[in-house]
């Protein structure tokens, strides 16, 4: 039997919270989905609170910090917001993490790296705005008005798909509605 990593477990666990919440994150069946036992969980994580505090950890790796990286990588304000708003609302797969993280926004281990993102994802979008030479108030606004357009697109995905298959024209007009100065 192939020995399995703490990559292996949060990365069948972030699978499973996507798929089923927090509660699907369970250390018997995702043993039973890798073909390991039960030990093999508990040799890497303590318990099951630090199995999912190690997944959505690492949800906040690769769906932000990751992100910002890639985003970061290219110049001009412009051109990493375009670049930003073409990842995220083009990554279908990662909206229902999205959701499952927000829908266990109380829960004791998710609500702090839940308000980490939140907050880490506003003020860097708050950034890219006032590198566009929006203010400080505007600059925030603004963030604070393309997050909630990232969610709302992440809802929708999930809700109803069809409603949104024109990403990328949504995309142009999320853009042009976020920059404008009028």
């Amino acid at each position: 039997m192939k020995r399995r990593t703490p990559d292996d477990w949060t990365g069948v666990a972030l699978r499973a919270l996507a798929e089923g919440g927090v509660a699907a994150v369970a250390v018997e069946p995702l043993a039973a989905r890798l073909g390991a036992t039960k030990g093999s969980a508990y040799w890497h994580f303590p318990n099951r609170e630090a199995l999912l505090r190690a997944t959505v950890e690492r949800w906040e790796r690769e769906h932000t910090e990751a992100v910002i990286e890639l985003v970061e990588s290219v110049e001009g304000p412009a051109a990493r917001l375009r670049l930003l708003f073409g990842t995220v609302l083009e990554a279908v797969d990662h909206s229902s993490v999205e959701l499952a993280v927000l829908a266990a926004k109380d829960h004791p281990v998710v609500a702090p790296v839940l308000a980490r993102v939140t907050a880490r994802r506003i003020d860097y979008l708050g950034a890219v705005f006032r590198d566009l030479g929006f203010t400080g108030d505007a600059a925030r606004h603004r963030a604070v008005l393309a997050y909630s357009v990232y969610l709302g697109q992440a809802q929708l995905l999930a809700a109803a798909p069809d409603v949104v298959a024109a990403r990328r024209a949504l995309l142009e007009e999320t853009l042009a509605l976020v920059t404008s100065r009028g």
